[in-house]
């Protein structure tokens, strides 16, 4: 199959809201890929069209997206080199490699026409965002191979891997579906949750009766043990067993012979026996040394001692864990039916110094996919006002409008502005349209990449908490920040300070 009809498909996703309509287009596009017959492009060109690559890791970065070659004049691409160029990249190494990389990406772009080179961006930069994420494409997936989307949405739970299940959907049948089976040492794809903007809303959404689990600022982890070992995944999938030993140490206590544990992993202070920030957590787990320690908190088991548990209502499965893991390794849970038992969670939860509630209902399955009402996320928001120091060029949809904002706190001590972080979220296409024109009337500096404006532009940002950074002058950074409005009604003198995100630094946990 050709690249160009892949681009061409998602641009069409792109411009489209419609969910039906969506999936119409993808279930079309999957359809084509599936005549080809070939398994290797059947599971790339899935995993195009949901913004994924098949390799882990490509060394290919930002960087290496400037000063491209001209793109081709016509489409000569197919979904398989495509992928065979990423599988070259990947596995580049030692000496000589960046430069056999960038040669690799030149190739590549020199080969493609110019739609092609968006998707392409977007495949490499992450910044894919057409609204055809897995969720979405299992039902295309479903859609094109005339399967119920049950059987598919269970077989992307169980196998963690939208690519390989799409190739086994459309060019196997529903007997290569029913042939995955939870197998202890596999990871599965997380359960994810929604989010609602206070807790009685959440409620709302789960029905009664209702858990309200601590939201932990942490690593979402997934452990399984067999008599003869024990594995650590991360929410991608990863094995990071040996990052963990700690987590590993815990669940070797515990009595059962097999498990499959879902939870987060999260540094805690000896002094205080609060949860550190998400950045040192973060940072602990990313070490490859073997000596970090997180500590688990499960609240989860999807399957104990040759018993699964996925279909299980989530209450049957919350008694299994509390008699398998001990308390001081659970999730703090607190059992809900009214909305003022709720708020009251919530409120509990965040002057205790966490990060908010997971309100789950004890009726629900194990499931994954979109983001349903089983599981709602309820965390406070801080908003501020800062203001636009400068603004980056957009890439795959956005190319040709001003998108990641680089955001700025007053500073009345020194004067001037202070760096607190990036973010292109929340924002229209309406808005992109109307901060490309209003910006570039105030560029004092313009790049290929960069447009760097006269600092007079104020918009309100809100987000999730302010970490240590040392990449900013300031020392601190914003957690999840996104584009709530710009505010044209106030001056730049009326921003927040910097003081005022250093108070909320440390009022953090």
């Amino acid at each position: 199959m050709q690249f160009e009809q892949l681009a061409s498909v998602s641009q069409a996703v792109a411009a489209t809201s419609a969910r039906n309509a969506k999936i119409d287009l993808l279930a079309a596009a999957l359809r084509d890929l599936a005549a080809s017959g070939d398994e290797r492009t059947v599971a790339a060109g899935a995993g195009y069209l949901a913004g994924e690559l098949r390799q882990r890791q490509t060394g290919v970065g930002y960087a290496s997206l400037r000063d491209l070659p001209p793109p081709a004049p016509a489409a000569t691409l197919t979904v398989a080199a495509v992928d065979l160029a990423f599988e070259r990249m990947a596995r580049l190494s030692g000496k000589g490699s960046q430069a056999a990389r960038r040669a690799e990406v030149d190739a590549l772009f020199g080969a493609a026409t110019e739609p092609e080179r968006r998707l392409l961006v977007g495949l490499l930069s992450g910044e894919l965002r057409q609204g055809a994420q897995a969720g979405l494409l299992a039902d295309a997936v479903a859609r094109a191979a005339e399967l119920p989307a049950t059987a598919v949405r269970r077989a992307l739970l169980l196998a963690g891997d939208l690519k390989t299940v799409a190739a086994d959907a459309l060019l196997h049948g529903a007997e290569a579906l029913t042939a995955y089976q939870l197998t202890v040492g596999r990871p599965l794809a997380p359960m994810l949750a929604s989010s609602a903007p206070d807790a009685t809303e959440a409620l709302a959404a789960t029905g009664t009766p209702a858990a309200a689990d601590i939201k932990i600022d942490g690593v979402r982890i997934q452990v399984h043990k067999s008599p003869e070992a024990i594995w650590v995944y991360s929410r991608s999938l990863d094995d990071i067993t040996a990052r963990l030993p700690g987590v590993v140490a815990a669940v070797a206590g515990l009595e059962a012979s097999t498990i499959v544990l879902d939870g987060e992993a999260v540094g805690v202070d000896p002094e205080t026996g609060r949860a550190l920030p998400f950045q040192e957590t973060s940072s602990r787990a990313a070490r490859r040394d073997g000596v970090s320690v997180l500590q688990p908190y499960f609240f989860d088991v999807l399957h104990l001692d040759g018993e699964d548990l996925l279909d299980r209502p989530a209450g049957e499965r919350w008694a299994a864990l509390e008699r398998v893991v001990p308390q001081e390794q659970r999730v703090g849970r607190t059992m809900i039916e009214t909305p003022e038992q709720a708020e009251a969670a919530f409120a509990g939860a965040v002057a205790a110094g966490h990060e908010g509630l997971v309100i789950k209902s004890a009726a629900a399955p194990y499931d994954v996919g979109r983001r349903g009402a089983a599981w709602v996320k309820v965390k406070p928001r801080h908003t501020l006002d800062l203001v636009v120091l400068a603004v980056e060029w957009g890439h795959g949809r956005r190319k040709g409008w001003l998108s990641n904002l680089h955001l700025g706190a007053r500073d009345p001590e020194r004067g001037g502005f202070v760096m607190l972080g990036k973010t292109f979220k929340g924002m229209t296409d309406e808005m992109l349209r109307w901060q490309t024109e209003r910006l570039r009337a105030l560029a004092v500096e313009e790049s290929d990449w960069v447009v760097k404006v006269r600092p007079e532009l104020v918009v309100e940002i809100a987000f999730d908490g302010v970490q240590t950074s040392p990449r900013y002058p300031g020392g601190v950074a914003l957690r999840f920040a996104r584009v709530l409005r710009y505010r044209e009604d106030k001056r730049p003198d009326e921003a927040d300070t910097i003081d005022a995100v250093r108070a909320i630094h440390r009022g953090s946990p």
